[in-house]
């Protein structure tokens, strides 16, 4: 295959072109140095291709910011070529940044070109869609059709449409996303905040369209094989490194500017293929996008291909024989992409310099790293990464990938299925969040030791005992004899005050109650937080600790209202029989002295024996009926003492209820909810393990 040289640059003509009777597919010579045999000297070409006697002037073919219609003049390299044959295309346009504002103005708006020193009339034809075009005249190529373009009032192209179970996990993903924002933070949920973004903004704009990217490292040949796919000298190729400084856009059809406005592509970085029936009915709806260098010593280049690379529907990976297994792309792009395998081509350029069976050789050995990093080989009909094997220099297996890749886009789903992988990989990456083997809740026990604790801390059984006493206390002075009560009461106002010491017990005891309210929380926030991954366990902790604040001193509180109501404890029906006897008995105390007394002063007959035995019948009976009502008080006291330790039990659980386990089932609730849609964004149902 012949290679020219232009300005020191070394490019390849694509196979399967003539050098001596089709166009130069690479970069041809100078004014001058490969000039047709029949051209006179000094004559350059028109538009058309064909030579005119007008005399050149300035050897420099006419530049591209000479052209009013915006498309660029033959360069140099591309003016070569044009001959005889019938199989003639019009080289390639090239644009050049306009180097002054109102030349660059003109390129944009893509003025109809003026009729020049040639004569030719003005180009009609405009492309809607924001590419630079080439055109192509009737004169030129009157049997290829120019591609329709799209009229002021024509429809845009028709948008993405997400299937229903790509759709259901996009709104999966939305509502995980929500029910997650105040629990986990926003560096956590970006990667799947950009993802509902960027599907929702692709879905937006054309469903006709494919945007595949070439990417691959410095001297692989992805702009070789770029321009070979879009059949023209479209990206600069050549000995010097990096070789492609920004990204290039070539598209086959129209309705794509929207997309690769997208990818932030200015319009003079916009290219048309050449323009063939059969290869334009193939690869309708692609655009191709040549990126920079991944591996590139300019920063800015790797930013592009990092940035671009997240927004393409599919990507073709370029590889040479010598760094197929470059640990930078395969730890940098290939291993963290392995899920986007249905996406990627993984192409192996450069056959031609390997000897004999050592293409396939390779080719093994790349599908094998391949393997280890991950990434599915679509082989067998399984679904997975393209591998092939090329040489965009010679064009073996040129035709082989433009089939592959005809089909893939002719199928309109890549743009789906790089959402849904890219879904995946958000999932996988929020998984330590979400996925846990532990089956979140507080069980009875945990509840019931908490509300034990609890009650414990307020006293609950103290307070039942002291109800029980108080309740034995009301008994006694309603069945007691009244000279037993007389004695008490005596004894009562004998007794010493409290010292100091014994009233700074109360401060003691408020501390130790506090400590316990703190103990039963932490345990049963420990409890509930077992096995959640890290953000949810400790939202579980701060509810707890949140409702804990205060707690102590709103037990209190309760423990003053539901303890012994105020007054008297209730009593029984058959109290009023035991004050009645107890009464009885006294009045035969009474009776019985009051009859001694008569006889001592002389008033009644002497009769010892009947006083004397009311007074011990009274004497004996009082302290009997006390004792009986003692031994019958004991379950009603019992039971009243319970209740009231029921009643301050059940406070306290209220309390706690209300002021800690509910924050925290609510958030155990909140966690449930949003594990089950994880599990639908994964596709595994309504939870994860």
């Amino acid at each position: 295959m012949e290679s020219v040289k232009d300005s020191g640059r070394d490019s390849r003509k694509v196979p399967g072109r003539d050098s001596a009777t089709g166009p130069a597919m690479g970069a041809g010579t100078g004014a001058g140095t490969g000039s047709a045999p029949d051209r006179p000297p000094g004559a350059v070409k028109d538009r058309t291709g064909a030579s005119s006697p007008r005399l050149a002037k300035d050897p420099v073919p006419e530049r591209a910011e000479d052209r009013r219609d915006g498309t660029a003049a033959a360069p140099a390299a591309c003016a070569e070529g044009a001959a005889e044959s019938d199989t003639e295309t019009v080289p390639h346009a090239r644009v050049r940044e306009q180097a002054e504002p109102e030349r660059r103005e003109q390129a944009e708006r893509r003025e109809p070109l003026e009729p020049g020193d040639d004569g030719q009339a003005a180009d009609e034809d405009v492309w809607d869609d924001g590419l630079i075009a080439r055109r192509v005249t009737e004169t030129a190529r009157p049997a290829v059709p120019v591609p329709e373009t799209r009229g002021p009032g024509a429809p845009p192209p028709a948008p993405l449409a997400y299937e229903g179970r790509l759709r259901a996990r996009l709104d999966a993903l939305r509502e995980l996303v929500g029910l997650s924002r105040t629990r986990l933070d926003s560096q956590t949920l970006s990667e799947a905040g950009r993802v509902l973004d960027e599907a929702a903004a692709r879905r937006r704009l054309s469903g006709q369209h494919t945007v595949v990217a070439i990417a691959g490292a410095t001297g692989s040949g992805k702009s070789q094989l770029f321009n070979a796919l879009a059949g023209v000298a479209i990206s600069e190729t050549g000995v010097r490194r990096p070789t492609t400084a920004a990204p290039i856009a070539c598209s086959w059809s129209d309705g794509s500017a929207a997309l690769i406005d997208r990818l932030g592509i200015p319009g003079r970085l916009r290219r048309r293929p050449v323009h063939n029936p059969e290869a334009d009915a193939q690869l309708r709806g692609l655009i191709l996008i040549d990126l920079p260098d991944h591996d590139s010593a300019v920063v800015q280049h790797r930013d592009h291909v990092d940035r671009i690379l997240k927004l393409v529907d599919a990507v073709i990976w370029v590889v040479d024989p010598e760094k197929y297994a470059d640990a930078v792309l395969h730890e940098r792009y290939l291993r963290p992409l392995s899920g986007h395998a249905e996406v990627m081509f993984i192409v192996l350029n450069q056959t031609d310099r390997l000897p004999g069976e050592a293409a396939d050789l390779v080719l093994d050995d790349l599908r094998r790293v391949l393997d280890e990093d991950g990434v599915a080989l679509g082989e067998y009909g399984e679904p997975g990464a393209t591998v092939l094997a090329l040489s965009a220099l010679t064009g073996d297996g040129i035709g082989e990938l433009r089939e592959s890749l005809g089909q893939f886009v002719s199928e309109r789903g890549a743009a789906a299925r790089r959402v849904a992988a890219d879904v995946d990989a958000a999932a996988a990456r929020l998984r330590p969040v979400y996925a846990t083997g532990h089956l979140p809740g507080l069980s009875e026990e945990a509840r019931d030791d908490f509300a034990g604790r609890l009650a414990d801390a307020v006293g609950a059984t103290a307070a039942g005992e002291a109800a029980e006493r108080a309740w034995l206390r009301n008994a006694n002075r309603a069945c007691g004899t009244p000279w037993l009560r007389l004695w008490r009461w005596h004894k009562g106002r004998g007794e010493q005050q409290p010292t100091g010491r014994l009233q700074q017990a109360q401060p003691e005891e408020e501390a130790t109650a506090r400590q316990r309210v703190e103990q039963a929380v932490r345990t049963v926030s420990d409890r509930a937080s077992a096995g959640l991954p890290a953000p949810w366990a400790l939202a579980v902790r701060e509810a707890a600790v949140r409702g804990s604040q205060g707690l102590s001193e709103t037990l209190d509180g309760l423990a003053a209202q539901a303890g012994l109501p105020p007054g008297r404890p209730p009593r029984p029906g058959w109290w009023p029989v035991a004050v009645l006897a107890q009464a009885a008995m006294t009045l035969l105390q009474v009776v019985g002295g009051l009859w001694l007394v008569g006889q001592i002063a002389g008033v009644m007959a002497p009769n010892l024996g009947v006083p004397v035995l009311l007074m011990v019948a009274g004497i004996v009976g009082g302290p009997l009926v006390e004792w009986g009502c003692r031994i019958a008080a004991r379950g009603p006291a019992r039971r009243y003492g319970l209740e009231a330790e029921r009643r301050l039990r059940e406070a306290a659980a209220g309390c706690g209820r209300a002021r800690v386990l509910d924050p925290v089932a609510a958030e155990l609730l909140r966690y449930q909810e949003v594990r089950e849609q994880y599990g639908r964004v994964t596709r595994t149902g309504a939870g994860v393990g």
